[in-house]
């Protein structure tokens, strides 16, 4: 039976093996073959190596320091591990402390110490308090895309990289 090696979705059912490609299930731009002479898989676009369960129709992302599974279908990836909820939830618990504490710390002080009303500075508070919460709201968004390994955020990068590799040579 031909399968086309296209990104197109086939409508036929079909069993994880090592001699056809498989959409990437992390970047979902690439396209996982098995590695020569290897029980794995490769994504030739993120470059992710993964190990294969053929009789469970799993795989497992080996070079990442999450521990991420999916299993396939017959037509597409579902995520197979368990995600661990109190660690889910303390992540977000950090990540809404680290956006909303700071700002506060500022907002307080300039509420208490007002500036003088025409005073040359007296943008000078709301800056700082805006400059503050965009500062840690981007850094909490980076960890979570990281935590997460979120498509877009993986092609994004793969894609940054490419292209500061053109540049470079």
């Amino acid at each position: 039976m031909q399968h086309p090696k296209s990104g197109s979705v086939s409508s036929e059912r079909r069993t994880l093996n090592y001699q056809e490609p498989y959409p990437c299930p992390i970047c979902r731009h690439g396209q996982v073959e098995g590695l020569t002479l290897m029980d794995a898989f490769a994504c030739n676009f993120c470059r992710h190596i993964f190990t294969a369960n053929l009789k469970e129709q799993t795989v497992h992302v080996e070079d990442s320091s999450q521990p991420m599974t999916w299993r396939w279908n017959g037509r597409k990836w579902q995520a197979a591990n368990q995600t661990d909820l109190d660690l889910s939830i303390v992540i977000w618990i950090v990540g809404i402390a680290l956006v909303l504490l700071p700002p506060s710390l500022i907002w307080l002080p300039a509420q208490i110490f007002v500036p003088l009303e025409g005073s040359s500075g007296n943008w000078f508070p709301m800056f700082w308090i805006g400059l503050t919460f965009f500062c840690h709201f981007a850094f909490v968004g980076w960890l979570m895309a990281e935590h997460y390994q979120l498509p877009f955020y993986v092609a994004g990068k793969i894609r940054i990289r490419r292209w500061l590799e053109r540049f470079s040579n």
